[in-house]
């Protein structure tokens, strides 16, 4: 296989940046469509109205109604032609910015992503998750290119909950053992190839940053404030984990993740929090290192991750639900196939329950 690394072709991070967003929008678009929540519109729309004032540029900007579906595409598509808009920029959570990843897409116009929080790796990716107008999920979208910016305000995250954060860092947990993982066994990555040094470089180098400034930037957001620490967290969260993930390759955790989804003790839980667990079973299941395992077990604990299934909500250990979430993980065209052995859902169970009897020791 070719090797092949995919990202933006701009990622720009910093305090107070979205007031400069004009000067970051200028040299790619001059007539901008703009999409937010609710919620986002009222926290953000004074300060981009203004930012695209002081670079003299034409704004439009529309509501976002909470769900990417093909409805609301569909919606958005419409009001962004009529208006003659050369580029879509999506501000607020990953359902906002697949929104605009699709709108992008369809009319063939770039795109800018700005988070407004940092509880997933999606943003800088090539790829849209779309869902039923009940919020069900429905199909991705693969998209041929990645966003051609993401902008990354970090006093506006470092404003958002810290359990949005926290769940990041569970996401961002996974990547270099995923990607070890395909790294062994060969596997093909989302990026349509073999994954090069460099994208298996930002995996590691994005577990040693949250190892490191993990539980300092928790502090930091639970006091509304960053510090050094949150702003390489956010990077670790958003940029080292989505080249790792997308050029480097998903293995058992995100199956594993995909799997727990099967329990309803389990739905309120974010994304990452149930990344990190299927993390701490995909070691269990590839047998890695007991050292290894106490590290990611303490790190989750430090930070508030479950490291058991009491810790999400699963109150009783029933042997056919959790086989049920074992199957699930290992259906096919799941990534927990890129796995350097073959796996059966016989080893996931075990692994998820010595995972979860590792995770409860005091």
């Amino acid at each position: 296989m070719d090797k092949i690394i995919i990202s933006p072709s701009k990622y720009v991070q910093g305090e107070n940046i979205l007031a400069s967003i004009g000067q970051y929008v200028k040299p790619i678009g001059g007539n901008p469509m703009a999409i937010a929540d609710g919620f986002v519109t009222d926290l953000v729309s004074e300060t981009v109205k203004e930012s695209f004032l002081q670079a003299d540029m034409p704004l439009n900007m529309e509501l976002f109604n909470g769900e990417c579906s093909r409805p609301e595409i569909e919606r958005l598509l419409a009001i962004t032609k009529e208006v003659k808009a050369d580029v879509i920029i999506g501000i607020g959570g990953g359902k906002t910015l697949d929104t605009a990843k699709s709108i992008g897409f369809y009319l063939q116009i770039p795109v800018v992503v700005v988070p407004t929080i940092a509880s997933t790796d999606a943003p800088t990716s090539a790829l849209a998750v779309i869902y039923t107008p009940e919020g069900e999920f429905s199909e991705y979208l693969m998209i041929p290119t990645n966003p051609n910016m993401v902008l990354m305000d970090t006093k506006i995250i470092a404003g958002a909950p810290a359990r949005l954060l926290v769940s990041g860092i569970g996401d961002a947990l996974s990547t270099y053992f995923e990607a070890r993982a395909c790294a062994v066994s060969g596997a093909s990555t989302m990026a349509g190839g073999a994954p090069p040094l460099a994208a298996q470089a930002l995996a590691k180098l994005c577990y040693e940053t949250i190892l490191e400034n993990g539980l300092k930037a928790k502090v930091a957001v639970e006091n509304n404030l960053s510090s050094p620490a949150v702003e390489n967290i956010i990077e670790a969260n958003t940029y080292l984990s989505g080249i790792g993930f997308e050029s480097s390759g998903l293995a058992a955790a995100h199956a594993i993740h995909n799997g727990l989804t099967k329990l309803e003790e389990c739905h309120h839980l974010y994304h990452g929090e149930k990344v990190a667990f299927g993390t701490l079973v995909q070691l269990v299941l590839e047998n890695a290192a007991m050292e290894e395992i106490d590290t990611v077990i303490n790190f989750c604990r430090e930070l508030g991750l479950p490291t058991n299934l009491h810790d999400m909500g699963v109150k009783e250990l029933n042997r056919e639900k959790l086989m049920e979430v074992a199957e699930a993980s290992c259906a096919e065209g799941e990534t927990i196939h890129n796995m350097p052995f073959e796996v059966t859902p016989t080893a996931v169970l075990s692994a998820i329950l010595v995972a979860h009897n590792l995770g409860s020791r005091k």
